[in-house]
């Protein structure tokens, strides 16, 4: 007898009653409201002195990885970039890989692309800078050198998107006396324990898990 298949065309809704708009309250009460955040608004600019901020698109999304949604093992950037901007100078690596996504932000053709970003890849005499002009994806493996980050053109809206495979945002960097140094941040958010309190980075709500 043949093996009846899943048809999509009359799959039907599951069955539960619970349904939930998830306060914080609710969200208590719930098995799964952990597992759901909604994104807060941010208006995050980290620029040199004298650059100017209005590059990007504000309000902005980020998701904040571990501290939102415990247990995260990625956290993860969504920005519209409409003037050129030198968004990252200093050579770092990851303890995790890393994606960067480059599409169009003229929606919904994401593939409307009309930029020129530059992006090196390796350190010293391994380093190759790629010339980014239409929609792209770019992998960095954990271990790996990256940036400068170089949004050199932009004559049409990009969507940027960083994913870093790590329960918050943070580099290694090389300091100049050989010692290496490593920087996390998690944005201009209040602390989840202390509502008088700004992010400090912590790590202490990284160790909750969604199911207590």
């Amino acid at each position: 007898m043949a093996e009846k298949g899943f048809d999509l065309r009359t799959a039907q809704e599951p069955g539960g009653e619970k349904k939930y708009i998830l306060t914080e309250d609710a969200k208590k009460e719930s098995k799964f409201g952990k597992l759901v955040f909604e994104f807060p608004q941010e208006r995050n600019e980290v620029v040199a002195e004298g650059d100017p901020e209005d590059f990007v698109v504000k309000p902005q999304a980020y998701f904040r990885g571990a501290s939102q949604i415990p247990g995260s093992e990625f956290n993860q950037s969504y920005q519209i970039f409409v003037k050129p901007f030198f968004l990252d100078r200093i050579q770092h690596r990851h303890a995790k890989d890393e994606f960067l996504v480059f599409l169009g932000a003229s929606f919904p053709n994401v593939f409307d692309f009309d930029a020129r970003i530059e992006f090196t890849l390796g350190k010293g005499e391994e380093a190759e800078t790629y010339v980014i002009t239409k929609p792209t994806i770019i992998r960095i493996p954990a271990g790996v050198y990256h940036c400068p980050l170089n949004f050199k053109e932009i004559n049409k809206p990009v969507l940027f998107l960083a994913t870093l495979f790590t329960p918050m945002f943070g580099g290694i960097y090389d300091l100049p006396d050989g010692k290496t140094m490593e920087m996390y941040y998690n944005g201009p958010v209040q602390c989840k324990y202390n509502p008088q309190k700004k992010c400090d980075s912590c790590g202490k709500c990284l160790q909750e898990d969604w199911q207590n």
